[in-house]
């Protein structure tokens, strides 16, 4: 059966939502809801709905940017993650139509590219690597590989206690013995002041986002992104935003702390109460995010992860030039 492509159109939003919740590998990143934050200016959205038998199909947010002079489909430069939204028993055989109508789409509007990153799989309800297999076989390749720390979530904390390395259980107890105390909060602006002390001290880099675009996220999904915090004394010492990215999957966004509290080890507590908290919700994979940029590894973030029993995932970008 013949697919067909058609641009996005406003119109079609309340339809769009839908579609992400119900496909194999949707997830916030995708919905128009999270797209729409971004100032209109930031972006020229270029997204496709694939159609089969007349009927919407499989959606593929993205963007057109200029890059010193040539177009580039970017899917999508405003997510984590983009690629094709697909449903739960797409075929190989569509997997293969999918990104050949893609490409002749591309060349009949004249892009000189098309850049996309995958979910990792673990963010799929049925694994399958279709798309995978589909892109690279018509000349797609590898821009970067980036490793993202994964942590299976067991029946009880206790059993994901197993997992902890003999270093990390014991900063726990450190933790709850110095008084450090645990909570959810909406205080997203002492976080974010921890947060743009740290990247600046570490990294001398700004948080992709604003406070600003921040709340305006939270306000977005109050109920898929939340913020855990340790607090020393009614001091906030470190804190967690964390986007519920799927039904299953856990992705924590934003991750910092203040270095002259270290030796309370509330971090470590910290991760100990969102895992125990993501275990009574019902989900089933922590993901702390990358621990590379553009494929140069942070060794000691690296080892801070699988000391809680995390292991590596790939998040993949590819690219195809026209």
């Amino acid at each position: 059966m013949s697919i067909s492509i058609q641009r996005f159109k406003p119109e079609f939003s309340k339809y769009w939502d839908a579609l992400v919740w119900e496909a194999n590998n949707g997830t916030l990143f995708h919905t128009r809801r999270f797209l729409s934050y971004h100032p209109p200016a930031r972006f020229v959205d270029h997204s496709l709905v694939f159609y089969k038998k007349d009927q919407p199909f499989v959606l593929f947010p993205a963007a057109e940017i200029d890059d010193d002079g040539k177009r580039q489909l970017i899917s999508h430069c405003g997510a984590s993650f983009g690629s094709f939204v697909v449903p739960e028993d797409l075929s190989f055989a569509d997997s293969y139509s999918l990104v050949e109508k893609l490409i002749d789409y591309a060349r009949l509007n004249e892009f000189h590219g098309i850049h996309l990153t995958l979910p990792p799989t673990i963010y799929n309800r049925r694994l399958s690597n279709y798309i995978d297999f589909a892109l690279i076989r018509h000349g797609f390749k590898y821009q970067k590989r980036e490793v993202s720390s994964i942590l299976f979530l067991e029946k009880n904390i206790e059993s994901n206690l197993t997992k902890f390395r003999s270093s990390h259980r014991r900063a726990v107890n450190k933790a709850r013995k110095s008084g450090v105390t645990i909570c959810q909060t909406d205080d997203y602006a002492s976080f974010y002041r921890i947060l743009k002390n740290n990247l600046k001290i570490r990294h001398g880099v700004q948080p992709t986002h604003t406070l600003d675009e921040l709340l305006k996220l939270k306000d977005l999904f109050p109920k898929r992104i939340n913020l855990f915090a340790a607090y020393v004394n009614d001091q906030m010492i470190a804190g967690v935003v964390n986007f519920i990215a799927t039904d299953d999957v856990v992705l924590a966004f934003y991750i910092s702390h203040d270095e002259t509290y270290q030796e309370y080890r509330g971090v470590n507590l910290l991760f100990y109460t969102i895992f125990k908290w993501a275990i009574n919700q019902g989900y089933k994979v922590f993901d702390f995010g990358i621990f590379t940029v553009n494929e140069k590894p942070n060794f000691g973030l690296a080892r801070f992860k699988e000391n809680f029993g995390a292991s590596g995932m790939f998040r993949d970008t590819l690219e195809l030039r026209l």
